[in-house]
């Protein structure tokens, strides 16, 4: 990589919030958004990769990484305001068109992006996110019972979403070779997860995931519509997301790229190199 990666804090609706930035000002750029319990993090094997022709940009969503952890209680963690707040932080950059890079959480976050400003979407790239219903797999249930009654599932959710073998079993999944995966990925995770005021933030935000259940039929609907250039990069031993949501992409964009890969929920723990490779040809 000849580009070296800036890290940077702009101020962004009272929060300061942190973005890597990386490659040629005047090349294509892609938006990254990053998944649960990761941060802009989780992307440098792209960086390591891409920032040659690439510009990139990936923030911190509040409450993760370095971007401000404000309190629950004067902060709403939801995904409209998420989607706000990183609208506004395109502005500090100048991002004026781009693509968007979703993985995990931040499909719920840029699919709100692209709805309420379309005229800023080059293409979709989908790792491991989910628009549709179905795509919502076996762990789900106990996350539909928190939704159904916060009060008498938080327990059960908590230990679902923070315990120590849930980041594990995220990266993880039910990949047989277990040996390829960095045991550094997922007791970082925890440590995060484990400091004042995390449980609070994650339970909050997770029990607005509801919406984006509520919200599938309306993204849907936008790319059948807009027919966006999407790129689908899918990580089969995810055991958090259904493997029937590749092609549920391609029934809304039938000229979708769709890539199965020999990877987990975080793909690029294993497959950074064949995925970096696939970007680069869709964005050129």
């Amino acid at each position: 990589m000849s580009q070296h990666v800036l890290y940077r804090t702009v101020q962004v609706d009272g929060l300061a919030m942190f973005y890597r930035e990386a490659g040629p000002q005047d090349a294509p750029t892609m938006l990254l958004l990053h998944g649960l319990p990761s941060s802009s993090r989780m992307f440098e094997p792209l960086f390591a990769r891409l920032a040659d022709r690439s510009h990139l940009v990936a923030p911190d969503d509040p409450g993760f990484g370095h971007s401000d952890w404000p309190d629950p209680q004067h902060f709403a963690y939801t995904f409209d305001h998420y989607a706000e707040i990183m609208h506004h932080c395109t502005e500090a950059p100048g991002l004026a068109r781009y693509t968007l890079y979703m993985q995990d959480y931040g499909g719920p976050v840029g699919f709100r992006m692209a709805v309420a400003h379309p005229d800023r979407i080059e293409a979709l790239i989908v790792q491991n996110a989910v628009a549709h219903n179905e795509g919502l797999g076996a762990p789900w249930q106990t996350r539909r019972a928190f939704w159904a009654d916060r009060a008498a599932n938080e327990s059960a959710l908590r230990t679902n979403l923070l315990s120590l073998p849930a980041p594990r079993t995220r990266h993880v999944g039910n990949d047989p070779n277990v040996e390829r995966y960095d045991p550094d990925l997922w007791t970082d995770e925890f440590a995060f997860l484990t400091q004042p005021g995390q449980a609070g933030i994650q339970s909050d935000l997770f029990y607005d995931y509801r919406t984006n259940v509520d919200a599938y039929p309306q993204w849907q609907a936008w790319m059948r519509r807009q027919q966006p250039r999407l790129l689908v990069l899918w990580g089969k031993y995810d055991l958090s997301f259904d493997l029937s949501e590749p092609e549920a992409y391609r029934r809304d964009v039938p000229k979708a790229a769709v890539h199965v890969l020999d990877a987990g929920h975080f793909a690029l723990d294993t497959a950074a190199d064949q995925m970096a490779q696939l970007v680069r040809g869709f964005m050129t």
